[in-house]
């Protein structure tokens, strides 16, 4: 079997060589003798096609060039917030996708070396994100966006503590608490928004860095008290019919429940309320998970509905969730929700236009289609398709990634195949 060598990758590298680097990072993965959809072919389509869309950013980010260097893209019907939020969008949505896989124990497989390099970067990022002295110094005030970003960075560092945040400096880490308290100056919308505020809570909670409890436990409240039924929660006191309880809802509620009872655990308080709403919780994102997999179509496509479409594979979050926390439901094997999202995965980052030609994702869904973006999308934002990479926090030997490519559901059922029937869930 033979694997070419990653790029070795530096902090200095600017855009045109993190686009070499990406390329020969894709280049290398797909080296590897493995026939189509096999198990091993399905890993190294997700690994580097994250590795892909991840270095330009990462790359430029760490070098101090991310905003000189990116030539952003908006949306046609750009709302007029201040551009400069783009750039926290894609670190802190990226982030967030990569952590699982980051946070994997480090090898010197050609995977682990590309792990490692990247999360050197990222934590060159953080520094980047967060110096007020420096070019790439997010922006942190002026508009309630930096609340939505700032919570995926701050689930990024929960996912992944002993790679993302542990080896930080002290002054980083102080300067990233800094900023993040000062995010309570955002009054969230009544919807989704409020998962934000409890995430960047619960993490200075992880850290005993003084929580606002109200924040956290209002939001906990809200979101519950939205539950329509059926794995659905609604997003404000309207339901939408959309992926947000995918892109948001349950993975977020999922990891807020779970800091809170992490934190209770270590200080040895009772978790009999945080274990019943959690498992509650659970559950329903294991009714989600099976909706999203019964989305994917017979040739691998999905249906285009709802805002935020132009966050692609980031639909497939909470079904990825699941996976991660060997959690999914009863008639969904790993090897037909890997097939499934793999499939998925290969038509929509084939497509022409979903990369300029520097390597930055595009606004659009299956190419560049600026039309459809949403009045708050830029190109920093469609870096969240990244969450429905989550799965890849499983090792290469983890049955997600060793079983037996199977059909999908729809897949099954159009091909005349025995498939589970569907019924409606009453928790």
């Amino acid at each position: 079997m033979k694997r070419r060598a990653f790029l070795k990758t530096t902090a200095s590298i600017g855009v045109a060589s993190s686009v070499a680097a990406a390329a020969s990072t894709a280049s290398a993965f797909a080296s590897v003798e493995a026939p189509p959809q096999s198990p091993a072919a399905d890993r190294m389509l997700w690994t580097s096609t994250l590795s892909r869309i991840a270095r330009p950013v990462l790359t430029n980010l760490a070098a101090g060039t991310l905003q000189k260097n990116w030539p952003m893209e908006y949306s046609p019907a750009w709302d007029g917030r201040n551009k400069k939020c783009a750039f926290l969008e894609a670190f802190g949505r990226l982030s967030m996708g990569l952590a699982s896989w980051l946070a994997l124990k480090a090898d010197d497989s050609p995977e682990g070396r590309e792990r490692t390099e990247l999360a050197t970067l990222l934590r060159a990022g953080v520094v980047q994100a967060v110096d007020p002295s420096g070019p790439d110094y997010m922006l942190w005030n002026e508009t309630g966006q930096t609340l939505v970003d700032a919570a995926y960075l701050a689930q990024a560092f929960l996912r992944a503590p002993a790679v993302l945040w542990e080896p930080l400096d002290a002054r980083t880490k102080q300067r990233v608490i800094a900023e993040f308290r000062g995010l309570r100056r955002v009054v969230p919308p009544n919807n989704n928004w409020v998962l934000f505020m409890a995430m960047v809570e619960v993490f200075l909670h992880s850290l005993d860095e003084g929580p606002d409890q109200y924040r956290i436990s209002t939001a906990l409240n809200t979101i519950e008290s939205w539950y329509v039924g059926d794995g659905w929660y609604s997003d404000g006191p309207l339901f939408h019919m959309d992926f947000y309880n995918s892109y948001v809802i349950h993975p977020m509620l999922i990891d807020v429940l779970a800091t809170q009872k992490a934190v209770a655990e270590r200080k040895k308080q009772s978790t009999t309320a945080i274990q019943t709403r959690y498992d509650r919780a659970l559950k329903r994102m294991q009714r989600q998970a099976e909706f999203l997999e019964r989305m994917i179509s017979p040739e691998g496509t999905y249906p285009a509905f709802g805002r935020s479409i132009t966050y692609r594979t980031g639909i497939f979050q909470a079904l990825g969730h699941a996976a991660l926390l060997h959690q999914l439901p009863d008639g969904l094997t790993p090897g037909q929700v890997r097939a499934g999202i793999s499939a998925v995965a290969r038509r929509m980052f084939a497509a022409p236009g979903v990369f300029d030609k520097d390597g930055w994702l595009t606004l659009g869904f299956a190419g560049h289609q600026p039309n459809i973006a949403d009045y708050y999308s830029n190109a920093g934002s469609m870096y969240i398709c990244t969450l429905g990479f989550v799965p890849l926090g499983l090792p290469a030997t983890d049955p997600f990634w060793t079983a037996p490519s199977e059909d999908w559901t729809a897949k099954k059922a159009w091909a005349g195949q025995p498939f589970k029937k569907d019924y409606a869930v009453d928790y």
